[in-house]
């Protein structure tokens, strides 16, 4: 419960650090978008996402190539955002750019992929390639717009 309550947080604050750069004294080169791949669903095609009013509040409205995704066996490649402590993570945030601060959010939900995993992943800097079932969250309550669930690495 405390995970779901610490991303719903996270994503709530997230218009407040819209602006994604390298932090001072780093080089900016670093901090660039993966370069798309053909074997994993590129960031753009995640990015397909618009809020709409539905009575009192927003929800995601997805693009027919998102809508497309849900419930399939997918490969995804990002940055992992740990959701708790330990050299090892079985439940963490994959996302498209890497974080520049332990405070800061590397982008909006549609940056952002929730991970469970088969197995404990070890944390790294480094990209990630997953592989797992990709479910598009139309009205969840945490915020998030995507999950990869039974999540193994890959190269």
């Amino acid at each position: 419960m405390k995970t779901i309550a610490l991303l719903a947080a996270m994503l709530l604050a997230l218009p407040a650090f819209a602006q994604h750069q390298a932090p001072p004294g780093m080089d900016p080169n670093q901090f660039k978008p993966l370069p798309d791949r053909n074997d994993v669903v590129s960031w753009n095609v995640f990015s397909q996402v618009e809020l709409v009013k539905q009575k009192d509040r927003y929800v995601p409205k997805f693009a027919p190539a998102v809508a497309a995704l849900d419930n399939k066996d997918v490969k995804v490649q990002g940055f992992m955002m740990p959701l708790q402590m330990g050299d090892k993570q079985s439940h963490f945030v994959l996302t498209a750019m890497p974080q520049t601060c332990s405070f800061c959010m590397p982008g909006g939900p549609e940056t952002m992929v929730e991970v469970k995993t088969k197995a404990p992943v070890k944390y790294t800097f480094e990209p990630l390639v997953l592989s797992g079932k990709l479910a598009v969250l139309k009205d969840d309550p945490t915020g998030v717009f995507y999950r990869l669930t039974d999540a193994v690495q890959s190269k």
